[in-house]
């Protein structure tokens, strides 16, 4: 029976007692009375500090956004938590220069004559251009911009009266300061992660061109130039190889470029196909006149003449001196462009962040192929000399560097820190660093989360794969949030809140999180020595140590190592000489320990008898050894019911980690007959192209060898039955994984119904505290119309997990797998080729 009827706010929670039923809801609580039907809302006092409302200081290096430097590397200026602050490389304070608590402002860049710096302001409500004095002082002058919402990749031309910019939609644009003119140059054919976004402008020393790359139809990055007096792009390279990030050199005479021929498998950011390949790059030149020599043409030693040699060096000399370099106009003659690229001569590598500081002075970053993620290690900055044609090495372990306008300042970027050093030299991180601690600004929380809030509604109308919003009227959804702004007594309240306007959007992978909050406590690290106990005799006995690899630092089983050797059955008496007895809490005493030496006393009697002492290292997370113990239980069960016929293959999401998973236990099984692919509880990430591709291997042949077994093409394949576990906990890439099973006839789908959230989200603007939300920006669609999300894939065998099996150590799921494989090899076993008679030649 239903008591009430909304349609405006849910209820939320519910508790009942004494003949009434209290309930939440719009962010009140409500006490309905089961003898009249009716309801009212409760006005409860509750006196609160309400820390997070106070006005405060923020300070750190964690609130650092982004960062340029000044044309001569005298200053910075940094985009901190909003605010636009401009910090000295040594004498001096900081600056801040918007004192905006209300407005988010975004990626300061300073001009090259150093007069004005420009960023992105959203105080208006939405984000405009805002170029103003250096020094904070003076009138701003503001531009409203015709893009799609959000904007980043600032950057000035050289005579300091024009810039470009990109926007959300991939889009580059130019802006000349003194009309306010805006003028579209491109936009990308195709969109992707923010880490792959490309499209950015560089400008000619003269300030007449604009370099810059796109995507042609096959994901292969051209290069084009634009012409601000023609408003025209040409382009500069045929599509034929991946180049990116072309920068001029100083003197207009070439155009420096990174160029791959093997990019093409690695740009397919969405396939799991491609997790082992790894894109390299070479840098090449491109002489942009036709009547100039290549600056690399072969060298020969030659008999100088005394006198020409005095008078060479002479005009040199006094060309040095003059006052004022002459400005040349680059021209750039098209025919025959493409036979005018040479290459530097430097080894092929991982190479990004190109840049140039003056005449033939190149700067690059390098990092070792193999470095992915946060915890890789930073990257080489490179320094080659064109006149030299030599290559150094100047500094380790960075991770972005710029160059200052006059080409003599380098402001890096290493972890956890800023400095800016003198271009050219060597240096380490650290030398030259900015004190980036030095920088409090206050914060009106109440401020901040208004624009918090706003800005969390544009991502969502700016980005979401849905330009119509499912019929939702957005406008109207923040207009309904909104009225919770005055209320909020916290950080959280304010996720809650977002949370809530985003649902009306009906999708997944929707999420809010994060924001700078007071109410975080320490959290101490437990150590875990991998090992299920047991009390027995008054004491605690390992019931189960987790077998582990020990060479894989990811599945380093602490008390297997070589020295330690502790079995199950033994007991754990004492840890660093404390006697541990139950009901004394055992994970009290391995408090703070993860990753550190400490000794355990353990033995095969509860008193202590043959007792040893043994030094263990515990682990912060045993998740990936007991996951591998559960999985190799698993392979054992099959392999144990199926007589060894069946393989079993764990794939636990559908990126990295399932990655390594497939390919550790699908290849030592693929010699079986069958095979049970259990993607229960599979996380996501890419498109599982790479599974589906090999599980749909067809037989092709088999090669007669003259010793040995005959070799089966495709050898690492499975031709027999197939059968896929699936569970309500799988999503996302794990919905798309039993989907395409199903569309390429695999097999069955055994288990439960998927998660159904077959959404994405491909990057988005950072908050103003460091908080986040997600604005799903792709979304699946085939020739049936939008599919999965909201709906899932079902099983074409449902099977319950029940408690009271799974208690018992049982797999109701697995087992109906093992059952249904075994009818299908029955019915259907693979064909059982054997070779012909060999061929007699008859003469």
């Amino acid at each position: 029976m239903q008591l009430t009827h909304f349609d405006d706010f849910p209820v939320l929670s519910v508790a009942a007692g004494a003949g009434k039923i209290i309930f939440e809801r719009e962010g009140h609580l409500f006490l309905y009375d089961l003898a009249t039907n009716k309801s009212e809302r409760l006005v409860i006092g509750v006196a609160a500090d309400l820390l997070e409302l106070r006005p405060r200081y923020a300070q750190g290096e964690k609130f650092i956004r982004s960062s340029a430097i000044s044309p001569t590397g005298a200053r910075a200026v940094l985009g901190f938590r909003g605010e636009i602050v401009t910090l000295p490389a040594k004498k001096g304070d900081f600056r801040n220069l918007t004192n905006s608590p209300g407005a988010h402002d975004r990626y300061p860049a300073w001009s090259p004559d150093g007069s004005q710096i420009a960023f992105f302001s959203d105080a208006s409500g939405e984000y405009q251009l805002y170029v103003i004095s250096q020094d904070g002082q003076g009138p701003v002058k503001k531009f409203s911009l015709p893009g799609a919402g959000f904007y980043d990749s600032l950057a000035w031309s050289p005579d300091s009266k024009k810039l470009t910019f990109a926007d959300n939609s991939w889009s580059l644009f130019w802006i000349d300061l003194e009309t306010g003119k805006v003028k579209k140059i491109a936009s990308e054919y195709l969109y992707g992660p923010s880490e792959y976004k490309s499209i950015r402008g560089v400008w000619s020393p003269d300030s007449r061109w604009v370099v810059y790359t796109l995507n042609t139809k096959a994901y292969i990055q051209k290069v084009y130039v634009y012409s601000l007096e023609q408003d025209k792009s040409f382009p500069i390279t045929d599509g034929l190889s991946e180049v990116s990030e072309p920068v001029f050199d100083p003197s207009g005479h070439y155009l420096y470029f990174f160029a791959s021929i093997d990019a093409g498998p690695v740009k397919h950011w969405f396939a799991m196909s491609n997790a082992d390949l790894r894109m390299t790059k070479a840098i090449y030149l491109a002489v942009l006149r036709k009547d100039l020599p290549s600056p690399l043409a072969k060298e020969s030693d030659e008999e100088k003449l005394e006198g020409k040699e005095e008078k060479k060096g002479q005009e040199e000399k006094e060309q040095e001196s003059s006052s004022k370099p002459k400005e040349e106009v680059v021209t750039i003659d098209f025919e025959g462009l493409n036979q005018r690229i040479v290459a530097l001569p430097i080894p092929v590598g991982s190479y990004f962040n190109l840049q140039v500081a003056g005449k033939g002075q190149v700067y690059f970053l390098e990092i070792s192929a193999s470095a992915r993620g946060p915890s890789r290690p930073g990257a080489k900055l490179h320094y080659f000399d064109l006149k030299a044609r030599q290559d150094k090495v100047l500094a380790e372990g960075l991770y972005s560097f710029s160059l200052s306008a006059n080409g003599k300042k380098l402001l890096y970027r290493a972890r956890n820190q800023l400095g800016i050093v003198a271009t050219g030299q060597k240096f380490r991180p650290g030398e030259g660093k900015l004190n980036t601690e030095s920088i409090k600004i206050k914060i009106n929380p109440q401020e901040e989360w208004r624009q918090i809030f706003f800005e969390a509604w544009r991502i969502n109308r700016d980005y979401f794969y849905d330009p119509y919003f499912h019929g939702i009227d957005w406008p109207a959804m923040k207009d309904k949030y909104a009225v919770f702004l005055d209320h909020l007594a916290c950080r959280n309240d304010l996720n809650r809140v977002i949370q809530w306007m985003c649902s009306e959007l009906g999708v997944g992978h929707h999420r809010v999180a994060g924001g700078d909050t007071l109410a975080r406590t320490e959290r101490i690290p437990g150590g875990l020595l991998g090992a299920d106990f047991e009390v027995d005799h008054g004491r605690y006995r390992f019931k189960k140590v987790l077998g582990g690899l020990n060479w894989n630092p990811e599945l380093r089983s602490p008390l297997t190592e070589p020295g330690v050797n502790v079995r199950a059955g033994e007991y754990l008496l004492a840890v660093e000489g404390k006697e541990l007895i139950p009901p004394d809490n055992i994970y009290r005493y391995f408090e703070n320990t993860a990753g550190k030496i400490v000794e355990i006393t353990v033995g095969p009697f509860p008193d202590g008898k043959e007792a040893r002492q043994v030094l263990v290292v515990p682990l912060a997370n045993e998740y990936s050894l007991r996951n591998r113990d559960w999985v190799e239980a698993n392979i054992r069960k099959v392999d144990e019911a199926t007589g060894g016929r069946v393989a079993y293959v764990y794939v636990p999401n559908t990126a990295g980690l399932g990655y390594t998973y497939f390919k550790r236990y699908f290849f030592p099984q693929s010699h079986k007959e069958a095979i049970i692919v259990d993607e229960r509880f599979n996380g996501g990430g890419q498109v599982a192209d790479y599974y589906i591709d090999i599980l749909r291997r067809p037989f092709v042949c088999m090669w007669a060898m003259r010793y040995g077994a005959d070799l089966k093409t495709p050898s690492a394949s499975i031709q027999g039955p197939k059968v896929m576990l699936i569970n309500e906990s799988a999503g996302s890439g794990g919905d798309l994984l039993p989907w395409m099973f199903r569309k390429f006839k695999l097999g069955k789908l055994i288990g439960k119904r998927t998660w159904g959230g077959l959404v994405g989200i491909l990057g988005f603007p950072v908050l103003m505290d460091g908080g986040y939300v997600t604005a799903p920006n792709l979304a699946i669609w085939t020739e049936d119309g939008w599919v999965v999300e909201n709906e899932g894939v079902p099983p074409d065998i449902e099977v319950e997990q029940w408690p009271a099996l799974v208690a018992q150590g049982r797999d109701p799921q697995l087992e109906k797998a093992i059952e249904v494989v075994l009818e299908e090899l029955k019915k259907n076993p693979p064909p059982q080729l054997k070779r012909p008679p060999y061929k007699k030649i008859n003469r």
